[in-house]
């Protein structure tokens, strides 16, 4: 899943967000550096990232992209999903999501000195262009994998994979609305990060 879903399935404080997104920028890292909270926040991530690739829904979902892109489609799916969430945020949230979008932006930022180098550029230019509000709209998705096309180092055809995408849109959503909510289920039944909630 993509850093949307990711901080939907944090929790809402700042040590949660960083380590929810840290799983992503780990590599290298010694996980046992981070205060308990943040490695119980990346545990969180690695066990939704276990899931979604596993689940049948998100595999017949790749499965409908056109072959030459079919490898590059779990980063395209990253991106639609978000996109999704964000189409059907009131199903999931009793939160608005711009409220939530800002307060993510705002506990990110708190912990932007202890993020890898990495993870700090990232994060920094997520907040500053307002990444979550671009994928509000298909055309957002577009840019943005266009623009993760244009930074793989070797030749691709990752480019125009919206196409792919507005052609199987509503298979897409189904896909998305039948594994969405079993993720959540699952998060929630692990509950990787009770024993902190239950210490304050």
């Amino acid at each position: 899943m993509n850093y949307l879903a990711h901080l939907y399935l944090a929790q809402p404080n700042a040590d949660s967000h960083f380590g929810n997104l840290l799983g992503d920028f780990r590599r290298g890292l010694v996980h046992q550096q981070w205060p308990k909270a943040v490695q119980l926040g990346l545990e969180n991530h690695l066990l939704v990232d276990r899931f979604t690739d596993k689940h049948s829904s998100v595999r017949a979902a790749i499965g409908l992209f056109s072959p030459q892109r079919r490898r590059f489609a779990p980063v395209a799916l990253d991106v639609l999903f978000d996109h999704l969430l964000i189409r059907h945020w009131q199903e999931y949230s009793n939160a608005e999501f711009d409220d939530f979008r800002r307060q993510s932006y705002q506990l990110l930022d708190t912990r932007t000195e202890l993020m890898p180098e990495r993870m700090q550029t990232v994060v920094g230019k997520m907040c500053e262009q307002d990444w979550f509000a671009t994928y509000a709209e298909l055309d957002g998705v577009a840019m943005a994998l266009d623009r993760i096309a244009s930074r793989i180092r070797f030749e691709n055809s990752f480019a125009g994979a919206i196409d792919d995408i507005e052609r199987h849109f509503d298979a897409l959503e189904a896909h998305f609305l039948a594994f969405f909510p079993e993720l959540i289920a699952h998060v929630q039944a692990q509950d990787l990060e009770l024993a902190l909630r239950e210490q304050k």
